[in-house]
C-alpha cells in the first residue's frame, strides 16, 4: 500500500514538473529567434542606407499607416491576455471568444504588412530594388511569417477547445507557449517600428 502511494506521488510530481519543462524548452527556442532576429536588425543596420539611388525610408513609408498596423498587434497582445485570464479559470467558452478575436487582428496585422509590400512593389521599391530594401523585405517578411504560424498554432488550439471543451494542464500549457510566442512577436515589431520605420524617416 504505502509502495503504491509512494508511485502515486512521484507520477504527480512528474506530471506538475512536465508543463514547467515544456516551458522552459519553448523559452531556449524563443532564445534562438532572439538570435535571428538580431542578426536581422544587424543586418538593416548595416544596409540601412544603401540606397544605390533609389527611394529611402523618408520617400516610401507611410508612419501613420504603420502606427496603426502596430496598434492592431498591441492590441492583439491585450485580448490574448483576456484569453489566458479564461484559461486559468478553466472557461473553455471565454478562452475560445478571446482566441477568434485575437486571430481577427493578427490577421488584420498581415493584411496591412502585405499591403505595404503589394504597395511598395507596385512603386517599383521591391527587395531587388536595393540592399536598403533587401534588409528591409527580409526583417519585416521574416516577422510577418512567424505572425503567420502564430495564427495557424492559434487555430489549431482553437479547433482542439472546440473538439474537447475541457481545459486540462496540457492544454494550458501549450496556450502559455503560444503566449509567450506572441508576446515575443510584439516586442519585436515594437523594434521594427522604432528602428526601421521611424529611424529611417527621421
Amino acid at each position: 500500500m504505502l509502495q503504491k502511494t509512494n508511485l502515486a506521488t512521484l507520477a504527480e510530481m512528474e506530471s506538475e514538473h512536465a508543463p514547467s519543462h515544456s516551458v522552459f524548452g519553448f523559452w531556449l527556442y524563443l532564445m534562438t529567434d532572439c538570435v535571428l532576429f538580431a542578426s536581422l536588425f544587424a543586418v538593416f543596420a548595416v544596409m540601412a542606407n544603401q540606397f544605390a539611388g533609389g527611394p529611402s525610408g523618408k520617400d516610401l513609408f507611410d508612419i501613420p499607416g504603420v502606427a496603426l498596423e502596430t496598434a492592431v498587434l498591441l492590441l492583439s497582445s491585450i485580448t490574448y491576455g483576456f484569453a489566458m485570464l479564461g484559461a486559468h479559470k478553466r472557461k473553455p467558452g471565454v478562452v475560445l471568444v478571446w482566441l477568434i478575436f485575437t486571430f481577427a487582428l493578427g490577421l488584420a496585422f498581415l493584411w496591412f504588412e502585405l499591403n505595404e509590400f503589394a504597395h511598395l512593389i507596385a512603386e517599383g521599391a521591391g527587395p531587388s530594388r536595393s540592399a536598403f530594401l533587401s534588409s528591409f523585405f527580409t526583417l519585416v517578411g521574416t516577422h510577418g511569417l512567424h505572425v503567420t504560424v502564430g495564427l495557424i498554432w492559434m487555430a489549431v488550439l482553437a479547433v482542439q477547445i472546440v473538439i474537447k471543451p475541457e481545459l486540462s494542464e496540457r492544454e494550458i500549457t501549450r496556450l502559455a507557449c503560444l503566449s509567450l510566442f506572441w508576446h515575443f512577436l510584439d516586442i519585436v515589431w515594437i523594434c521594427v517600428f522604432s528602428f526601421v520605420y521611424l529611424g529611417s524617416v527621421l
